[in-house]
């Protein structure tokens, strides 16, 4: 929303001089921050865990997968990056291939890029082509005895080229992930709170029958202010509880935390930014689009709001 943006710095000196603590003591800006995320969401995803970072928030997703589902594979996209603990470079083609290599855990399905992949726009049926990729990386991995524990992809893949997934795709992935016992992961963190315009979440955007088990979110949750969330299904969170083993973190969701992202959720919504992505979005698409036609080195130029990829090609 902005740097310095006076209403959220106001929000944090304010709680900052009356209390800061870590979440072991209850805040009612804690409950109250809950309540106005969930009311972005659609109704199942109803719990909340509140965290300092998106590499903290994707870390615990992929536990809440491994633990509900009590399996251990992940399908993740090729070209994706996300975040900087060990548990996410494994599931980061983007960075694992410069290191230590694929894990026998981790399976990489094809970026659903219809300008540069392999299914591209004169393919009669690119949304079922790409999703039966990772049908077959499912029934190859079975075949071997590896289960699948989630799915686990951005929204609109950013590290990997700024990609539109064309819609139906998570639609039909996630009926092949569930079928494997598995659950679907939507990381927000790049490309959620308004970005894309049209909606508050960029998932949004494959249709209204599409509801991830599991969203992680970041980055702009708290305008520069160290915060994330994951949030996921009551029957998710209650297998994680079933361990015994609370999850607990030190300062996320504090009560200086949730006073900021509180006051981001409202600046949002006071300043209409959801429309302002949209229209200054929809303004830099048709300059770009005229740009294209000129100059034959840009060879695509998509996006969504703020969410704008430019392919140059030679």
């Amino acid at each position: 929303v902005g740097h310095c943006h006076p209403d959220i710095v106001k929000a944090a000196h304010e709680q900052n001089q009356v209390l800061n603590t870590n979440s072991r003591y209850l805040h009612d800006n804690l409950v109250d921050y809950a309540e106005r995320l969930s009311k972005t969401l659609p109704e199942k995803l109803c719990i909340f865990y509140f965290l300092n970072s998106g590499s903290e928030a994707n870390d615990l997703a992929l536990r809440l997968a491994r633990q509900y589902t009590k399996h251990e594979d992940v399908i993740v996209l090729d070209h994706a990056y996300h975040g900087h603990l060990t548990s996410l470079i494994d599931i980061s083609p983007y960075k694992f291939r410069n290191l230590e290599g694929q894990k026998e855990w981790v399976h990489v399905a094809p970026v659903p890029d219809t300008y540069r992949g392999l299914y591209r726009e004169d393919h009669e049926d690119s949304v079922t082509a790409y999703a039966d990729e990772v049908k077959n990386i499912i029934e190859h991995a079975h075949k071997r005895g590896r289960k699948i524990a989630a799915f686990f992809v951005e929204s609109l893949p950013s590290v990997g080229g700024q990609i539109i997934p064309p819609a139906g795709y998570f639609q039909k992935v996630a009926e092949h992930v569930h079928k494997a016992g598995g659950v679907f992961i939507a990381d927000e963190i790049q490309v959620g709170f308004g970005r894309v315009g049209k909606h508050f979440w960029a998932f949004q955007l494959q249709g209204e029958d599409f509801i991830p088990d599991i969203v992680t979110m970041g980055k702009p949750i708290g305008n520069g202010h160290p915060l994330a969330c994951v949030a996921t299904t009551k029957e998710i969170a209650e297998a994680f509880a079933a361990t015994g083993v609370e999850y607990f973190n030190t300062f996320g969701g504090n009560p200086v935390s949730c006073a900021i992202g509180l006051a981001v959720l409202d600046v949002i919504e006071k300043e209409h930014l959801q429309a302002h992505a949209t229209e200054v979005g929809n303004f830099l698409m048709k300059t770009l689009k005229e740009q294209q036609i000129k100059h034959p080195i840009i060879g695509d130029v998509r996006g969504c709001g703020l969410f704008i990829g430019v392919d140059l090609i030679k």
